[in-house]
């Protein structure tokens, strides 16, 4: 399998985290949380992390603050699809391909769920086939690509697919909430909004040739714990 063509998209909003800290400060929700609550996230924003700006499906900020399910889930209905649909044409660009000849879509996320799926709105987006195999894979958070990658090496190997559009998106503003949890508070300190795309083939592309030799997994449930999203 080749990876013949990549794509990335993110929204045009970009803030600091003094930017976030400062939004936070002046929100209802903030004043609501413990006083160590609130310590923490004075760190994490303010400090020395390694994360200069992020990009945020919000505009204004303040948005970030309406944690309704509708919203959220507004939220991420409208972004999801976009982003990985520009991911997606990027990837297409560079492959040089065109959207009729995708035969098979794989899209993963974890930060919201659509039914039908997110293929279905992607598809649509990008003009695929009526005919396109759709595979989409929710809930497998910072792992995804690799379960995403061997179900398109799959449909290669098996010769069911010649090209194979693969995506990862993930609007984590539309699943951002605040609490007395630890992990809760560093998450929504941490995390942007984007999507990546890759075409895949079974032939190497023009622009870009890295083959996909190999590729092994393994489950361990008793370590579930270690990194997981409620």
């Amino acid at each position: 399998m080749f990876i013949i063509g990549l794509g990335t998209a993110a929204p045009e909003q970009r803030y600091t985290q003094a930017q976030c800290w400062e939004a936070l400060q002046n929100s209802a929700r903030f004043q609501q949380l413990a006083p160590r609550s609130r310590a923490v996230l004075r760190k994490v924003l303010t400090g020395s992390n390694g994360i200069a700006t992020r990009h945020l499906a919000l505009e204004p900020l303040t948005e970030a603050f309406d944690m309704t399910p509708d919203a959220l889930h507004a939220r991420f209905t409208h972004n999801a699809p976009l982003l990985a649909a520009q991911a997606a044409e990027r990837a297409m660009a560079e492959a040089k391909i065109k959207p009729g000849d995708i035969d098979a879509i794989v899209a993963s996320t974890c930060t919201g769920y659509l039914c039908p799926g997110l293929t279905s709105y992607v598809g649509e987006r990008l003009g695929l086939r009526p005919d396109v195999m759709n595979f989409d894979l929710v809930g497998q958070g910072c792992g995804a690509a690799l379960p995403n990658l061997r179900v398109a090496d799959a449909l290669l190997a098996s010769n069911r697919a010649e090209r194979v559009l693969s995506v990862s998106v993930e609007v984590c503003s539309a699943a951002m909430y605040l609490d007395d949890d630890i992990g809760v508070l560093i998450s929504a300190c941490l995390f942007g909004d984007g999507a990546g795309a890759a075409i895949l083939s079974n032939t190497p592309g023009e622009n870009r040739q890295v083959e996909w030799k190999i590729s092994g997994s393994l489950l361990e449930p008793n370590q579930r714990d270690m990194l997981r999203f409620e």
